[in-house]
């Protein structure tokens, strides 16, 4: 066929390309104006427990509604304790996981497995909480808890860490169940980051000798290594802002008298959502609302720390030989 008969398609005008570019800063302006409205909302509504407690309210243990007497250290606690137990487990696992999908797995498993994996994110919080409440709690504490205190009686320090009432919620407890949370998340976005490295730089490496292991660490990691912190961070941010789930397993207890894994406490997002709808208008209200804006922060911090992790490893990119 002549291509000068062809049908030609139309173009779009220059009044198209400025109206497109006009909608996409206006999204982009939009979000920051809705994170900045976050944000003052929060601290406009947070100001009387900021006034009076200042940064000691970071420090304080005590909560006590009836005295009008609020610090959120225990809750800021149970948030940092419980998502870091549960990227020590989901972190290792989801690697496993995309390993295994992508380097590892017989073509015929890949996408019944991936799929398996990925429905685990459809489940609702709620049922978490309730399984981890119902079967995983008393599990944990007949096979884990009771035979460590059993092992561990009269031992300095590992005694203290799995004391408490063996009632199988706490912090482990949550940080277990958020572990299995955010697996499906982490390991969605490594397997599909790994699967982007050109094939032909892996089959070099293997040309050259090298083993599965060598190829993963020396050359699928560090091509996909932004994708992969930021699949981390996704399941972070899931495990931060939690809610449900964590309120079923971890207690609500809002005192902190030792540092036991088992140890029942509380998170920001449980007691939010267990005294927001009671509390009522002033100190005590104040006091959640700076809960919530300390979860916006820590939020925040994270998400800064990650892009400075991201940066130092692209300065060192190349520096090796």
């Amino acid at each position: 066929m002549n291509p000068s008969l062809a049908p030609k398609r139309a173009r779009s005008g220059p009044l198209v390309d400025q109206i497109f570019g006009i909608l996409a800063k206006s999204a982009a302006l939009l979000t920051l104006a809705l994170l900045a409205a976050i944000l003052f909302s929060l601290t406009v509504s947070a100001w009387p427990a900021i006034h009076k407690y200042g940064l000691s309210f970071l420090t304080s243990t005590v909560w006590d509604p009836v005295q009008e007497e609020f610090g959120g250290l225990v809750m800021i606690y149970g948030t940092v304790a419980t998502s870091l137990i549960a990227l020590l487990i989901a972190v290792p696992v989801s690697f496993g996981i995309a390993l295994f999908l992508t380097e590892l797995s017989p073509s015929w498993l890949k996408r019944p497995l991936g799929t398996a994996i990925e429905l685990l994110a459809a489940v609702p919080s709620i049922v978490y909480g309730m399984w981890g409440l119902l079967v995983f709690g008393p599990v944990l504490a007949t096979y884990v808890q009771t035979p460590l205190q059993t092992a561990f009686a009269g031992v300095p320090y590992l005694g203290a860490f799995v004391s408490g009432p063996p009632v199988g919620i706490g912090i482990l407890s949550a940080g277990i169940i958020l572990a299995i949370m955010i697996i499906p998340f982490i390991s969605a976005v490594m397997r599909d980051v790994f699967e982007v490295t050109p094939p032909m730089l892996k089959e070099s490496a293997y040309g050259l000798g090298a083993t599965t292991w060598e190829v993963v660490s020396r050359v699928v990691l560090p091509y996909t290594k932004t994708g992969v912190i930021g699949g981390i961070m996704l399941g972070l941010g899931r495990a931060i802002g939690e809610t449900m789930a964590v309120t079923f397993v971890i207690g609500n207890f809002n005192q902190l008298d030792s540092l036991s894994l088992f140890q029942a406490a509380n998170s920001i997002t449980s007691a939010l959502a267990n005294e927001f709808a009671e509390a009522g208008e002033g100190l005590h209200q104040a006091a959640l609302m700076y809960l919530g804006l300390v979860l916006f922060f820590i939020t925040f911090v994270i998400l800064s720390l990650s892009k400075v992790l991201l940066a130092q490893l692209r300065k060192g990119e190349g520096t090796k030989t």
